[in-house]
């Protein structure tokens, strides 16, 4: 009970200081209205010229580089409609929002926080948000201003992501034991901090994610958590911020190695990135995400070879792949001789190699039974 009442009061505590940053940001704005000046808030700038690898510690660092969003400017690229006053109003209301929830100690989903704040400005037909793509951004921007995690402010995204494997957790004082989840596996949260999540017992050796849900569906179909004593996770694609947690604290806290298992084309590269390195929206965060030590088994370019995939299998490369690809290739943390050699190899097949292509074995559970236990068994993967 002290234990849980102490998580409890850190959790509040991180939430006041999320709130108390929220205020100076406010009484700053008020300060500046007070002098007669133009009002403006200063917005961490979330760009790939305003980050950096840290090559000794193997993840994405922030720079200092900010946009001033000022609310006397009505330049934008659509006129009114993009101009840096909406923008400055909508930072505002979402700030305000964001306090509001942090007050009353409640949380709510970012869908909520949008329909929430699709209502006309004072006085006024304009909406403040007409498409939640409007808003979600602008929840980001109020995150790296205040230094805090949108889970911080008291908003979630929609739970993304499952797991499954030889351990028992404690979550939110249910004890749950995440061998006996059915089909479905244990559905990882957004907020995954150790208030919620308390890992109780495990006997994993290493953490296997697993790019999509579909082939998450056959490894735990095919129980290889269990033969290969190992957590089973997946995050529907683009690993959702809770599954980064989460495995994050894994690693760090149960010093479990993390492999990686994705598709092999430039998206799934970039998965594998985001995890290891971490991502440049969230570059403020990359010591809470971020896995260095994290590993990619696959699937790697040469693997067509490997493993005699038939060559009317793999798809062709699409322009947009081939720009992503090129793209990725510039990137700092890209630049070792392996990953240079394996990018460039995939770009000169001019193919990609989804999961599922192992299927045309005639063997459903080829991907289990022979791939991934062959890789992680030779050691086959790229750190």
């Amino acid at each position: 009970m002290a234990r849980k009442a102490a998580q409890s009061r850190t959790a509040k505590r991180s939430r006041v200081e999320a709130g108390n940053r929220i205020e100076k940001l406010a009484d700053a704005i008020v300060a500046q209205v007070r002098k007669h000046n133009d009002p403006f808030v200063d917005i961490p700038s979330r760009t790939l010229s305003n980050v950096r690898f840290n090559e000794k510690k193997g993840i994405i660092e922030m720079l200092d580089g900010t946009q001033k969003r000022s609310f006397f400017s009505l330049l934008g690229r659509r006129g009114g409609e993009g101009s840096q006053a909406k923008k400055f109003m909508q930072t505002v209301k979402i700030a305000e929002k964001c306090k509001m929830l942090i007050d009353e100690d409640i949380t709510t989903s970012l869908r909520e926080v949008f329909y929430s704040l699709k209502v006309p400005v004072h006085e006024s037909k304009e909406l403040i948000f007409y498409e939640q793509e409007e808003s979600d951004p602008i929840i980001e921007d109020v995150e790296v201003s205040v230094a805090s995690l949108r889970e911080e402010l008291g908003i979630h995204a929609e739970p993304k992501g499952a797991m499954v494997g030889p351990m028992t957790i404690v979550d939110s004082g249910d004890t749950i034991d995440l061998t006996a989840m059915g089909s479905g596996g244990w559905q990882v949260p957004s907020v995954v901090e150790p208030e919620v999540i308390q890992f109780k017992k495990h006997s994993a050796a290493f953490i296997l994610l697993v790019e999509k849900g579909t082939q998450w569906n056959r490894f735990n179909q095919d129980r290889f958590w269990e033969k290969h004593n190992c957590m089973l996770i997946h995050g529907g694609g683009q690993p959702p911020r809770g599954v980064r947690r989460l495995m994050h604290r894994m690693h760090k806290e149960l010093k479990l190695p993390v492999y990686v298992l994705v598709d092999n084309d430039p998206w799934g590269y970039y998965i594998y990135s985001v995890v290891k390195q971490g991502s440049i929206n969230l570059a403020f965060e990359s010591q809470r995400m971020a896995i260095p030590a994290a590993r990619f088994i696959g699937m790697s370019s040469y693997d067509a070879d490997k493993f005699n995939i038939p060559k009317q299998i793999p798809m062709p490369l699409k322009d947009e792949d081939t720009r992503r690809a090129k793209e990725i290739l510039e990137y700092p943390w890209f630049q070792s001789k392996e990953w240079q050699r394996e990018i460039k190899h995939m770009l000169s097949l001019g193919v990609k190699l989804e999961l599922e292509v192992f299927a045309s074995k005639g063997d459903f559970r080829y991907i289990t039974r022979e791939y991934a236990p062959r890789k992680l068994k030779e050691q086959d993967w790229l750190d």
